[in-house]
């Protein structure tokens, strides 16, 4: 088996999913699993029709209507025959989700979410399954709800291994072309959960791993891993080859070309990942295996935008013991704050994070009772890895630098 995972980018219109077929028949599919993300920016206007369900519903519909659209506009573009079936799929998809909406009676905006956002993914997957029997390539959709089960944590769900290997063993046909949903599971009650943002990554991993795969290819709309995102960095260099150890180093602090938690499942069965361009299917692109170096060894450079620094001092300028500092991670856990980086001096604590649930107000409110508190808000986060010295000179130019941390390997730096 092998497994193949298109993101959002890669089939983002008609154009992207014809170009899909071209890849399967330029590196062939067969015993292949192919899991795919919703179409472009999906997932954002999902958000969007979230955001007005709670807080503005007079405009509910029209942002419904946007997401009909855009995806009305590219099964045009795919089938010409208007009776096609796939045109009644996708509608009846639309149609169950306006049903949910109006059903749902749930206040957690957690579990509202969740239910709404997979929609992305379950359309886009059934649209490309039907295209590829249309190009006569013959697949098999699959509800990846059915397979990858999970807890209840909405929007972040954490994986019940046992019960998805037993799902995929019992369930998984190695034999056909099958192609699935990323980013989504399904809890204890037959709900839907997600894995996080950009999941779908972590999806084709949790197969591969379950079906013992050969490897897995993650396929982008850039030519494998890079030291740089080159939206924020000039003269970004491709990675040849990387190991699994420095792939999760690089995922830890933030570079988006891979999910942090697809790794590890690939690593404890050694099963190697490529990272490849869907514009250059043949070429080689990144590989991400067992005990690769860094091939070659640059500096590599990771941006996180949108951080929160928080510091905090004694009010009576006592001494930041271990009981404070249990507190205070006690709370960042209470309000799901991710931790980024985190400093402390006998009588200050300073930590960045990223407030993914939008509880900071909440939070700075606790630690106030306590603390003093200083936030910023809109900070950014850079890292490099393996710097030297002419790349921190570099980065530090024309910046405010609120925090800086040096390691061995690692320099991380704060600036508003």
């Amino acid at each position: 088996m092998q497994v193949f995972k298109f993101g959002g980018a890669s089939i983002k219109d008609a154009n992207g999913v014809k170009n899909l077929v071209t890849v399967l028949q330029e590196t062939g599919y067969q015993d292949t699993l192919i899991v795919v993300s919703a179409m472009g920016k999906t997932t954002n206007a999902l958000e969007v029709v979230i955001g007005n369900y709670f807080n503005n519903s007079s405009q509910l519909q029209s942002a419904l209507q946007e997401v009909k659209k855009f995806h009305n506009a590219i099964l045009i573009d795919l089938f010409e025959n208007e009776n096609h079936v796939i045109f009644k799929q996708t509608a009846a998809l639309f149609q169950e989700l306006m049903a949910f909406l109006e059903r749902n009676k749930s206040p957690d905006y957690n579990f509202v979410y969740d239910q709404v956002i997979g929609f992305g993914e379950l359309v886009s997957s059934t649209i490309v399954s039907a295209y590829l029997n249309e190009a006569g390539v013959a697949n098999n959709w699959l509800d990846v709800r059915d397979f990858i089960k999970t807890d209840s944590y909405y929007r972040r769900a954490n994986v019940n291994w046992q019960d998805t290997q037993a799902q995929i063993t019992s369930n998984f046909n190695k034999s056909k072309l099958h192609i699935t949903q990323g980013f989504l599971g399904s809890d204890a009650h037959n709900f839907t959960t997600t894995l996080g943002r950009e999941g779908s990554d972590y999806t084709a991993a949790i197969f591969a791993y379950c079906l013992n795969a050969q490897q897995v290819t993650i396929w982008k709309d850039v030519p494998g891993v890079l030291n740089a995102d080159p939206r924020y960095f000039e003269n970004a260099q491709l990675l040849n080859a990387l190991s699994y150890r420095e792939a999760i180093e690089l995922a830890f602090y933030g570079a988006s070309v891979i999910h942090p938690k697809t790794l590890q499942p690939l690593q404890q069965k050694e099963i190697p990942l490529y990272v490849k361009s869907f514009l250059n299917p043949k070429n080689p692109g990144t590989r991400v295996g067992k005990g690769d170096a860094i091939q070659p060894k640059v500096p590599c450079f990771i941006l996180k935008r949108h951080q929160t620094l928080i510091s905090l001092s004694s009010l009576d300028f006592s001494y930041i013991v271990e009981e404070n500092i249990s507190d205070i991670f006690n709370l960042l856990h209470l309000y799901k704050m991710k931790v980024d980086v985190i400093q402390n001096s006998a009588i200050s604590f300073s930590v960045c994070v990223d407030d993914v649930y939008q509880n900071l107000d909440k939070l700075l409110q606790h630690l106030k009772a306590k603390f003093k508190v200083t936030c910023y808000e809109n900070v950014s986060l850079y890292t490099i890895r393996h710097y030297n010295l002419e790349a921190v000179a570099a980065l530090e130019k024309g910046k405010t630098i609120l925090m800086k941390q040096l390691a061995q390997e690692t320099m991380q730096m704060i600036t508003v």
